[in-house]
């Protein structure tokens, strides 16, 4: 058994990286950037730079590279430059599913656009029409619900953990 500064156990770390990357995967995410997620979210500061990624995941820069893009995109990391260096830490975010489920918002209102168009295009009163219909109320609920569960969850994060609400 290999330890790593901390006396963990940096295979079972290993095996936690790469079973939780899969559940990610499993769900819809790629599968780089599922397992450099789950190696920030993993890690004690939150923050490794390209090469600390690369090592730990066994991967070439290229494919980090790629990885952490696809996560910056998402509002799932965030790039920092190292005082006094060139070199960029990638950070979780510390409300990395907060961020990431209410930035949504903005793809289920393009969706509700395009399906009230769908609605209009197929006739409200067609059978794809009123399943149009249906997929745009469910998407609209979903919407109007967003904002008011992150709110309690907010004040449920600041209660449970003594941080300010994000």
């Amino acid at each position: 058994m290999t330890t790593d500064a901390t006396g963990r156990d940096e295979e079972a770390v290993s095996k936690f990286v790469e079973s939780f990357a899969a559940q990610l995967v499993e769900a819809g995410m790629q599968r780089m950037p599922a397992r450099i997620f789950a190696a920030l979210l993993s890690s004690d500061p939150g923050t490794l730079t390209s090469a600390e990624l690369g090592e730990k995941l066994q991967v070439s820069p290229a494919a980090v590279s790629g990885g952490v893009r696809y996560l910056a995109q998402q509002h799932m990391v965030a790039r920092e430059r190292e005082p006094g260096s060139r070199r960029e830490r990638y950070r979780v975010h510390s409300d990395q599913w907060y961020e990431a489920l209410t930035n949504r918002e903005t793809v289920l209102k393009r969706w509700e656009g395009a399906l009230r168009e769908g609605v209009s295009s197929l006739g409200a009163d067609t059978p794809a029409g009123r399943r149009m219909a249906e997929t745009l109320a469910f998407f609209e609920f979903v919407d109007g619900e967003i904002a008011p569960m992150m709110e309690r969850w907010r004040v449920h994060r600041a209660e449970r953990f003594g941080t300010e609400p994000v």
